[in-house]
């Protein structure tokens, strides 16, 4: 095994106890980069030279005793909305080809503490506006779209190209591309991972969180992460935790919620499969299924669109104004749409958020989590507009995406992805689990236990 097929605990503990180094862990990563860049377009850049220079430095420190902890030596990539001091944040948009960030964001600055190693700024879908991340190529199959809109961050690590990323999720923009290239994604509670330093979509939507070959590795990175910052309004101080779960399976006493509405509806039947399959493995470690109603339906999609297109159009409105034309043609129709939002529908918007909130709290007392799909179908064609379902119903592949991750940005509840199989095609399936605010050790204990049952997952064939 090379080493940047080795997961985040893998390597962590490799040169915790002197079988590998930062410089080789990190020269593997760059030269699979290397290798697969060209075909997969994951990056916005690379920072080869300044990484190799980290790693000698963190082999350094290793050799005298000075290991930082469990991300010491570990390369990552960081989505490029995400500043890093002195390097560009494009935001994948010709809008910021020109900045260049003064300062590291708080989630950048926590990592380069713990000792993690930047080897580049991923792609987006532009200004993190859309589903697909058009830029960058599926890593299982070329022909597909990566999901997004943290497409880079996810195609990188399914590819070994990094060991682990960082992504931001509005709607679903961490879960789907994890979900649709294989790979474990956790949107954390809204407000535990600070913002300061990540370029906004929709503020009160936004949130920040890893990307991750396991669910271990997810919750390593998550403890890194965690943290108060004034500098962001809605960071809430919560007690330092180290988020690693329990290395048994024994899921007595858990409570999965299953739900009889929503979640299920318009899902590609290999979805519906993959996804009950592994809840009946859940089942068989000792959880106990419990039957829940989803509430408020009706209102996910006009709700999510309401607070988010505001805001966005909110964010960029002078940009908008002065350069409409460097925007690309799907991320400028929607900006101009919010123009012609009205208060009225915002306010509503977040009404139904708050009526919303309250229901997913009534509804989190009777379980510990809920399973259900990630998305209701695997990755589109680059040229697929919509999926066509059997009622008759046509739906667009970004709608698709967002209509079963949604629910948890509005409600601000954390939701962990973690892969569950493959379609005939080859395409990975992704299982969600969504819990309780600040649940997110409930979650990472349920996903690594299912985990734990299942073949080692092997890297997308990208190369």
């Amino acid at each position: 095994m090379q080493p940047y097929e080795l997961s985040l605990a893998a390597a962590a503990e490799a040169m915790h106890a002197g079988r590998l180094s930062p410089v080789e862990l990190v020269d593997s990563v760059l030269d699979r980069i290397e290798r697969v860049e060209p075909h997969l377009h994951a990056y916005v850049a690379v920072t080869a030279e300044q990484a190799r220079h980290s790693a000698r430095e963190a082999a350094d420190a290793a050799a005298a005793g000075r290991l930082h902890g469990p991300l010491h030596g570990i390369p990552m990539g960081l989505k490029d909305l995400i500043d890093v001091a002195g390097a560009a944040t494009t935001a994948s948009s010709r809008v910021r080809a020109d900045h260049r960030a003064e300062a590291d964001s708080t989630v950048a600055a926590g990592l380069r503490a713990a000792g993690a190693i930047l080897v580049g700024k991923t792609h987006t879908h532009e200004f993190a506006y859309g589903l697909t991340t058009p830029q960058t190529r599926n890593a299982w199959q070329r022909g597909s779209v990566a999901g997004g809109s943290s497409g880079g961050s996810a195609v990188a690590v399914a590819a070994g190209a990094a060991t682990f990323a960082l992504g931001t999720d509005t709607g679903g923009s961490i879960r789907v591309p994890a979900a649709l290239n294989g790979v474990v994604g956790l949107k954390p509670t809204y407000g535990l991972v600070p913002r300061h330093g990540v370029t906004s979509l929709s503020w009160s939507l936004d949130h920040v969180g890893p990307i991750a070959r396991t669910v271990e590795d997810a919750a390593l990175v998550l403890s890194a992460l965690a943290g108060y910052d004034p500098r962001d309004p809605a960071s809430l101080a919560v007690p330092a935790t180290d988020y690693r779960p329990p290395a048994d399976t024994d899921l007595t006493g858990v409570r999965v919620g299953i739900p009889r509405n929503y979640y299920f509806e318009r899902v590609d039947p290999e979805v519906e499969a993959a996804v009950r399959s592994a809840i009946g493995q859940l089942e068989s470690l000792g959880a106990r299924l419990v039957d829940v109603e989803i509430p408020l339906t009706r209102y996910i999609q006009a709700t999510q669109w309401g607070l988010m297109v505001p805001e966005a159009t909110a964010y960029h409105e002078n940009t908008l104004r002065a350069v409409p034309d460097l925007y690309q043609a799907d991320v400028r129709v929607l900006l101009e749409a919010g123009e012609l939002m009205s208060a009225g529908d915002y306010l509503r918007a977040q009404r139904s958020r708050t009526l919303m909130r309250q229901e997913w709290a009534r509804m989190l007392k009777h379980v510990d989590v809920i399973a259900a799909p990630t998305v209701p179908a695997t990755a589109a064609k680059a040229d697929e507009e919509s999926f066509s379902w059997p009622d008759g119903a046509v739906e667009s592949v970004s709608d698709a995406y967002v209509r079963l991750s949604s629910p948890a940005d509005i409600t601000g509840v954390p939701s962990l992805t973690v892969p569950v199989g493959h379609d005939a095609s080859g395409l990975p399936i992704g299982m969600q689990l969504i819990g309780r605010p600040f649940g997110e050790s409930a979650l990472l204990r349920v996903g690594h236990a299912y985990e734990q049952t299942q073949p080692a997952r092997e890297l997308a064939p990208a190369g």
